[in-house]
């Protein structure tokens, strides 16, 4: 194989990678790691690196045309984006003294928990029926469009949902990826935001997230231009297709292509760390 194929190979899965990240809130750099290393046999430093950077075009490509249409909480996704950046900046001051592999492996863990409670039926209820105060006096109550209209939704238990924040942030910092899946199960689940809104406001979210762990890795020069820029291009092109899928999609679709997703993550995170390849 030559320069030339593999540059388009890796911008193929990235395009994939990336339409996926979109649909479900994840991220596209959360794939784009174990493919890189697993299958093309990329270190794993410059895989972490060049999935930072597809990260970011992700939210990038996705955040604009959520934002527009009226579905991401521009309120929530900013408050919470404060502990999100703390933790990763957190993180990322942890990655050179934490084995990668153990973090792997209990990060996998957690994000097949995660799928579970993503494809349980339950998760289909409604939202919060009485607002948190905290809520109310930041104003993040909001409404997004559906089918019949708009529909109004209430913000539950901000403080838990910033808590569990500040934990997907230092693992974005630790792991380099957006962490998109805790984003998402945590406004899902703590705060009870509808799951079109969990999954574009996580879009918003995982860019600076990841920015903040990226100058981390670019100052270590584990980002290299030449696997970086394929990698950013598909991601971006796949992240918008993506968001245009998003708008018609049914939730219950979404839910299980969420499960999918961050189910055959975990395995690839936990095989790695117990190979000791991550």
């Amino acid at each position: 194989m030559n320069i030339l194929e593999f540059t388009l190979l890796i911008f193929a899965v990235s395009g994939l990678a990336g339409f996926l990240g979109a649909l479900t809130g994840l991220g596209g750099g959360v794939i784009i790691t174990p493919v890189l290393t697993l299958l093309f046999g990329v270190d794993i430093r410059y895989a972490i690196g060049a999935s930072l950077v597809s990260v970011i075009a992700t939210s990038s490509g996705a955040a604009a045309a959520f934002v527009r249409e009226g579905f991401s909480n521009i309120r929530v996704g900013m408050f919470l984006e404060i502990a999100t950046t703390l933790g990763a900046i957190l993180g990322a001051i942890l990655a050179s003294k934490t084995p990668t592999s153990a973090l792997a492996v209990i990060f996998g863990v957690v994000l097949l928990y995660s799928a579970y409670l993503s494809s349980r039926p339950a998760m289909e209820q409604r939202g919060a029926t009485r607002a948190d105060p905290l809520a109310l006096r930041l104003r993040m109550d909001a409404s997004y469009p559906t089918p019949q209209g708009l529909e109004a939704y209430h913000v539950s238990r901000v403080k838990t949902g910033l808590g569990l924040m500040f934990g997907a942030g230092t693992l974005s910092g630790l792991l380099g990826i957006g962490s998109g899946a805790l984003k998402v199960i945590a406004m899902d689940h703590a705060m009870r935001l509808p799951f079109k809104v969990s999954t574009t406001t996580s879009n918003f979210m995982i860019g600076v997230t990841a920015a903040a762990s990226a100058g981390v890795y670019l100052n270590r020069g584990y980002i290299d231009p030449a696997l970086a820029m394929p990698v950013m291009l598909g991601v971006l092109l796949g992240s918008v297709l993506g968001a245009r899928q998003l708008f018609g999609a049914h939730p219950r679709f979404l839910r299980i292509v969420f499960g999918l997703v961050v189910a055959l993550m975990a395995i690839e995170m936990i095989y790695g760390g117990l190979s000791g390849r991550i």
